[in-house]
């Protein structure tokens, strides 16, 4: 048989052979205990975490007849067909290959049928992040009213790109990451059951260099073992890894807290020499100074073991910088790496970050502060009386100020003067675009323009949208709209801005399917033109005189805008100042000057006082 990887060799059969993760594995043992069965899960977490080997041991648990306290026997045939991937009902799937709709759509089909020897059919769809949209929303029907007998395990990397409504039918079982001490405890149980000599610190470098996932580092510890003839030794591991061992981090470190820019330099390129990766060195630098933090903090935070350094080595480097030096440091390493992620020639940046950190001037401890000194006592006592004297004198000063009489102030003729330097800018409405929409206007399409009215704010931009907030239609007809703002400044503002205008214009024919003008006038003088354009039209005559007359030019105040204005017959009645005062015993034409009003304005806004 050819030769199998560590980790396919080694692979967790048991939810207690899986490293760190006791929370997620009893739970699921539970959950088989109890028979309190999900239809879909989610396993979510780093890389080389034990999620498909979870799934694996999971689909093998619900299915064993012989399983004890959760745990599959293994033994039985259905436990050594999944494990040998040979069951039909047990099915993996990379969603990586796979992530379109037709096969998402066959999985839904084919999950209709029962299973033909297991309990359950398990479908485990691997790096289902991957799946595209149409995918999600085929598998999502079938989540939601999953066929009987059927569980799906969901595993990925990168949750956060599964959409919600998938997230929220399945039950989440989040992975962490494995600690170098679970890893090197599993590497050691491996060892020691194949009768490897190994070295402890060779384990500890490969737990390290794994960043958290178990899978990474039995790749390692195959890759040490194939270097190294079947033996793990220190050198061997650092080699390999790209690390740097831990008695040249230490010498790097001393010389650069002591200010020896030039053998610091001297001693990086003896490190890059030997093949060393530069970016492993800057990760390894700064775990090594987090090492010594948690060692200034309290000597029990890390173990000594595992960083491959004595207890008489943290003694005496953690002398060399303070806490503050040593994020200084830190900040340095993290901009350089960041920065050595798009370049070629690493050896430059290693020697610039040399230099930087050597000129890190140490910072002064106030907890270890050293006792001071006579002289200086001396120095502090004078200086205290001198400014007691100082803040007599001024006490003493105002004193005398609030004792003198006080004169009244009167404003300078230039104060009398002057003008405010802001003047706010002439209103002006044009009554030009006004009339003929009120020529037109009717309830009615009032109404409809206010129910589209937030519709129509949607459409626009945020600044656009803040602008009218504090507006609102008063008028409609089918060929325009008016809009009263509440404040003068904001109406000149809006009446300024032309593309607000068509913005507002293009939104309500996409909303109406008609063409319509916006008109902006001012809340304040909205009644007075309202008023005028009664009057002005003779609404309620009910016989128009014929014989021509002068037409009086109709202004707004403040406008600067003139317009033509229909004959007004003399006999009619001057309004009141509120163009809806009317009683019920005027005269016809005023009756008809009521309808009218409503007509336009409606019956709600219309109001009959006595004058």
């Amino acid at each position: 048989m050819s030769y199998q990887a560590l980790y396919r060799v080694w692979r967790p059969q048991r939810f207690d052979d899986l490293v760190g993760q006791q929370i997620v594995t009893r739970t699921l043992k539970n959950a088989i205990i109890t028979h309190q069965i999900s239809h879909a899960y989610l396993f979510a977490g780093p890389r080389g975490t034990g999620k498909t080997s979870a799934a694996k041991i999971f689909a093998k648990a619900v299915n064993c007849h012989h399983s004890k306290d959760g745990e599959p026997c293994n033994e039985c045939e259905i436990c050594k067909a999944i494990t040998n991937g040979q069951l039909n009902d047990v099915i993996e799937i990379d969603a990586a290959s796979n992530n379109g709709v037709e096969e998402i759509r066959d999985i839904r089909d084919k999950a209709k049928y029962a299973p033909t020897q297991a309990d359950y059919k398990v479908y485990i769809i691997d790096e289902v992040h991957m799946l595209s949209t149409g995918a999600f929303n085929a598998l999502l029907k079938t989540l939601e009213e999953p066929p009987a007998n059927v569980i799906f395990i969901l595993a990925t990397t990168e949750p956060h790109k599964i959409p919600l409504t998938i997230i929220s039918r399945v039950q989440r079982f989040d992975f962490r990451r494995i600690s170098a001490e679970d890893a090197f405890d599993r590497m050691k149980y491996i060892l020691e059951q194949k009768e490897v000599t190994y070295d402890e610190k060779a384990l500890w470098v490969i737990a390290n260099a794994a960043e958290g996932g178990m899978r990474d580092a039995l790749s390692i510890l195959d890759q040490v073992l194939s270097f190294s003839d079947n033996e793990v030794k220190l050198d061997d591991a650092l080699l390999v890894t790209g690390s740097v061992t831990k008695q040249l981090l230490k010498k790097y470190f001393i010389e650069i807290s002591k200010h020896e820019g030039a053998t610091a330099l001297d001693t990086m390129k003896d490190i890059l020499d030997e093949g060393k990766d530069g970016q492993r060195f800057i990760e390894d630098l700064i775990s090594f100074i987090r090492d010594i933090l948690l060692y200034q903090e309290s000597p029990s935070l890390i173990s000594v073991e595992s960083t491959g350094l004595k207890k008489e080595d943290f003694e005496e480097i953690v002398q060399l910088a303070s806490s503050a030096t040593l994020y200084q440091m830190i900040d340095e390493l993290n901009n350089i790496q960041e920065e050595m992620r798009f370049t070629t020639h690493p050896d430059v940046y290693l020697e610039v970050l040399t230099i930087k950190l050597a000129q890190i001037e140490p910072q002064k401890n106030t907890q270890s502060a050293p006792a001071v000194s006579l002289t200086t006592n001396t120095e502090a006592t004078k200086t205290i009386e001198k400014l007691q004297q100082e803040i007599q004198q001024l006490q003493q000063t105002v004193k005398q100020l609030q004792n003198m009489p006080v004169k009244a102030s009167r404003p300078s003729p230039r104060q009398q003067n002057e003008q405010p330097r802001v003047q706010q800018k002439k209103v002006q409405v044009n009554l030009n675009k006004i009339y003929p929409v009120l020529e037109n206007a009717t309830r009615q399409d009032l109404i409809n323009v206010r129910e589209l009215w937030g519709d129509m704010l949607n459409l626009l931009s945020v600044p656009q949208r803040s602008l009218l907030h504090v507006s609102q239609p008063v008028a409609a007809s089918a060929v325009g709209i008016i809009v009263a703002f509440d404040y003068p400044f904001l109406f000149q503002q809006a009446a300024d801005d032309t593309t607000l205008l068509e913005n507002m214009e293009n939104a309500l024919q996409r909303l109406t399917g008609n063409e319509r003008q916006v008109v902006f006038v001012p809340k304040d003088k909205w009644p007075k033109i309202r008023q005028d354009f009664i009057k002005d039209h003779g609404f309620g005559n009910k016989q128009q005189k014929t014989q021509p007359s002068k037409q009086k030019p109709q202004t707004t105040e403040g406008s600067g805008q003139t317009s033509a204005a229909t004959p007004v017959p003399p006999e009619e009645p001057p309004l009141p100042p509120e163009d809806e005062a009317l009683t019920e015993a005027t005269s016809p034409q005023e009756d008809n000057q009521v309808a009218t009003a409503q007509k336009l304005f409606g019956s709600d806004i219309v109001k009959i006082e006595d004058n």
